[in-house]
């Protein structure tokens, strides 16, 4: 029954939309873009505009340590960036491009370029409500922080709406929990196990460890970790696929041919895409393009809205630059690696374990893949499938070949039994596990992407994406604590930060030691539901932050401190 409820929530949250050309498009979706689309227009393509601004803002060449804020512009971007540079960079453009094609990098470009307005406002109107708070002689604690901000301040002070407010908190303090924290956790303890055999215990509190000793430092010890973490990880992951993308330098031209073209005119896929397959392209690409940087959600202005300034504005221009390092750049590497190394519609050597979480079942309509309910039987003859009914898949692509060993030798005839979970051969033989020539998905095909393209220097690519996997995973949980504390100070005032945080390092390690995949979900349900009411606000602010933005502008206050430093 719980999970009937959080089934039905996550639809409507997430899927619920309006169907077009056979396709629906979730409601969350269109009030993105179209809030995105909104805010470009209204402020006159700022994201272009004042992009160089935002790039010398971020250099620090304006920056006044006397000015209110705990963290520089640096770290605030850093912060922010930590939580959303992540598992979306590795694994989420894989999953677009696997199930919408190389187009999904496309949209994936443009919900980013209206990402950035978006940013940009949230940002702007979260300095422009925040609280600076003068030290407490009863709770004078690293861990305080002198500064909150966040939607929550600008729905309640902006628009006087209380209530919204708490609901906003509420349900980002529960997604910091769970999506941003044990979920990650989750995520580090499943590829510790896997490469390295360490019990997922172990590696529990090693990471809940190293998280605790950083958040309870407060955003001040965050903004420092962050500042270091969040550029080194970037530096080390995009060294890695440009390398690949130099030794591959005569497909990179092809590979944006292929990216443009397959956009509005969709023909080749493995999973999921296919000849007239365009909204599957476009939505995949929207949907890991919005989600990978955050826009619009109202994480990432809780972090900004620490940064020591008295020009909101000066803060929001920083902000823009989130989604154009996150998306256009490191995504756009990703989705260069998995098409120039041909891994995004390769089929790899796979044990195929018919019960298996990764298993799906499918059937080609018009040349489409499309789902299909568990058939009763499937009938293998010389490790192919039928030519027509329903097909076994693996990520939701139909496994090519079976085999009954690992060096694929000895083709697999006989039937498999889904509900059984097990294959028998015509000589009467049963298998749970078969061997198959599946496609990968996720941060496993990225990692076999960079495998793949570093094979030349030696066999260790895949290493570079294993410890961005971790790095990400430690560097979100400590981000995703701070954007939680500040909810738990407005909720409940400094008296609820430390016992939040002994809160947050215990479903750390719980997130560790269980299987998440519920609680994935209704982490995103909870995200889902705050991205409503921050975007109806930033809309309903739209005015007070176009007249502040083009005050600023006009008084052009940074002059000020560069004269100082001049």
């Amino acid at each position: 029954m719980f999970e009937k409820i959080v089934k039905t929530l996550e639809y409507f949250v997430w899927s619920f939309g309006i169907p077009v050309g056979g396709e629906e498009i979730p409601l969350l979706v269109i009030a993105l873009l179209g809030t995105g689309v909104f805010l470009t227009l209204r402020l006159g393509f700022i994201q272009i505009r004042r992009l160089g601004h935002g790039f010398a803002v971020t250099s620090g060449k304006y920056d006044d340590p006397d000015e209110p804020g705990d963290v520089s512009h640096f770290q605030a971007l850093t912060t922010a960036l930590s939580a959303t540079v992540g598992i979306g960079n590795i694994a989420g453009v894989a999953i677009a491009i696997h199930l919408g094609g190389p187009g999904a990098l496309f949209w994936m470009w443009v919900t980013a370029f209206l990402g950035m307005a978006l940013k940009y406002s949230e940002v702007t109107l979260a300095q422009k409500f925040r609280e600076v708070q003068a030290p407490d002689p009863e709770h004078p604690h690293a861990w305080d922080g002198s500064v909150s901000g966040g939607p929550m301040y600008y729905i309640e002070k902006g628009l006087g709406w209380k209530p919204v407010a708490i609901f906003f908190s509420l349900a980002l303090m529960l997604t910091s929990f769970l999506t941003g924290n044990a979920v990650q956790a989750n995520t580090i303890a499943d590829n510790l196990e896997s490469e390295f055999g360490l019990p997922i215990a172990a590696s529990g509190v090693i990471t809940v460890v190293i998280v605790a000793a950083v958040i309870l430092g407060g955003i001040k010890r965050i903004g420092a970790v962050t500042s270091i973490l969040a550029p080194a990880m970037a530096v080390v992951y995009v060294t890695g696929a440009l390398a690949i993308l130099i030794m591959n330098i005569g497909a990179v031209p092809a590979a944006f041919g292929t990216i443009f073209s397959e956009a509005f005119n969709p023909t080749a896929g493995v999973a999921g895409t296919g000849t007239g397959a365009f909204l599957v392209t476009l939505m995949w690409g929207v949907r890991r393009g919005l989600f990978s940087n955050e826009a619009g959600q109202g994480s990432a202005p809780i972090a900004h809205a620490a940064a020591q300034t008295d020009e909101p504005v000066s803060e929001g221009v920083v902000a823009l630059l989130e989604p154009f390092i996150d998306t256009i750049i490191i995504c756009t590497m990703t989705g260069l690696v998995l098409i120039t190394t041909g891994v995004w519609n390769d089929r790899i050597p796979t044990p195929i374990q018919i019960n298996g979480g990764d298993t799906s079942y499918v059937a080609m309509v018009d040349g489409r893949v499309s789902s299909a309910d568990t058939p009763s039987e499937i009938r293998i003859t010389n490790g192919e499938q039928p030519a027509s009914g329903t097909l076994y898949a693996w990520h939701e692509a139909p496994v090519t070949a079976f085999f009954t060993d690992e060096d694929h030798t000895s083709a697999f005839s006989g039937i498999i039994y889904p509900e059984q979970g097990k294959a028998v051969a015509q000589d009467g033989t049963e298998y749970t596990t078969l061997h198959g020539l599946a496609a990968e998905n996720g941060a496993p095909l990225t990692k076999e992407a960079f495998r793949r393209g570093l094979s030349p220097l030696g066999n260790w690519g895949g290493y570079i994406v294993l410890i961005s996997v971790l790095l990400f995973g430690i560097s979100t949980a400590i981000s995703w604590s701070y954007y939680g504390d500040r909810c738990a100070n407005y909720l409940w005032g400094p008296k609820a930060i430390l016992p939040f945080k002994v809160v947050f390092c215990m479903m750390h390690f719980v997130g560790a030691v269980t299987k998440l995949s519920t609680i994935w979900i209704i982490g995103d349900i909870a995200l889902g539901l705050v991205t409503f009411p921050n975007l109806i606000a930033v809309i309903v602010l739209s005015g007070l932050l176009v007249k502040t933005t083009d005050s600023y502008f006009e008084r052009q206050p940074w002059l000020k401190h560069k004269k100082k430093d001049d």
